[in-house]
């Protein structure tokens, strides 16, 4: 053992070991996935299957399309996870992500995949061209190979929240003028329908991500779904709690009877005055985040005016008495 330890140290340097086990795992895992995608299914094994896994199986028939990219499907059992709560937790971010293709989530774990190997190895080939490997410790050898994957596996992640946020703040900026263009058409005469349709349009140059949310709603109407499931899964994609809450009376004027321009025109109104509060309190927040700003470009400038003459007489005092 220790002569095979001193050869992969003579030839790979100092992280020859270490190397040559991240090899050793590569090629496993590289000989493995063959192996299991080979694997053809027991017929015995449809006949152990209980009533709950046929309706996990069936539950997540209804969450894959079968019409998806072939290519990435061949895959899925890797590209997806095996679990269905895990699995309509990530389509629910990808879709408020504003991601909602068909194979948005094949494709998100892949781009995981592939980035993670690829950082990798750039990461490793820029350990062997540019790193002193003798002076090099192993907490430096860990950053420079394994640290790009880790940040290209972290990544696609990161990025998804971000697009959330900030799809959630547009939704956000943009619901109330959405309410009062809505009020103005249903008094006018329109239908709720004719309305989502009409402020769909208008939005789109200014706030597109609700304007593509309001024309989800107005096709799926259109096609005949029930209305309350269809607010029900704008709220969901949004994930925004003035639109449940705007959601919540709508459903309670439908099943009450009320009139739908009245609840508009209170709840317009209080979305107005929670604009104005959220205005308000950024406004509040800005003499604090400036404070700091303030002291580091005016405290140092004052410092050299007061202080400086005092320490170059200190000094020219100290020069005249040597």
């Amino acid at each position: 053992m220790e002569a095979l330890n001193t050869m992969l140290t003579d030839t790979l340097g100092p992280a020859g070991p270490l190397i040559a086990v991240a090899g050793l795992a590569v090629l496993l895992i590289l000989a493995t996935i063959p192996m299991m995608m080979a694997q053809k299914p027991d017929p015995m094994d449809k006949l152990k299957k209980s009533g709950q896994q046929r309706m996990d199986a069936e539950t997540r028939a209804v969450l894959r399309d079968k019409k998806r990219n072939e290519k990435l499907n061949k895959y899925a059992q890797f590209l997806e996870p095996q679990d269905e709560k895990e699995l309509s937790d990530i389509k629910m971010k990808l879709l408020q992500a504003g991601y909602r293709g068909k194979d948005a989530v094949q494709l998100y774990y892949f781009a995981q995949f592939a980035l993670a190997l690829g950082l990798l190895a750039a990461g490793v080939t820029y350990f062997f061209l540019f790193v002193d490997q003798e002076t090099a410790t192993m907490n430096s050898k860990l950053m420079y190979i394994l640290g790009p994957g880790v940040v290209g596996y972290m990544f696609p992640k990161y990025w998804i929240n971000k697009r959330v946020e900030t799809r959630k703040e547009e939704i956000q900026s943009g619901f109330p003028d959405a309410l009062d263009m809505m009020l103005v058409c249903v008094e006018a005469g329109q239908s709720m329908d004719q309305s989502i349709v009409r402020v769909s349009k208008e939005l789109r140059a200014s706030y597109p991500s609700l304007a593509d949310e309001f024309e989800i709603i107005a096709h799926e109407m259109k096609a005949g779904k029930d209305k309350t499931q269809v607010l029900g899964d704008m709220s969901e994609r949004c994930g925004v709690q003035d639109v449940s809450s705007f959601v919540t009376v709508l459903n309670q004027a439908q099943t009450f009877g009320t009139s739908i321009s009245d609840a508009l025109r209170v709840y317009a109104s209080e979305m107005r005055d929670k604009r104005v509060m959220r205005a308000e309190e950024k406004a509040n927040q800005l003499p604090t985040k400036m404070t700091l700003t303030t002291m580091m470009l005016t405290v140092p400038p004052l410092l050299i005016i007061l202080v400086g003459p005092s320490a170059v007489g200190i000094s020219e005092m100290g020069n005249i008495g040597k």
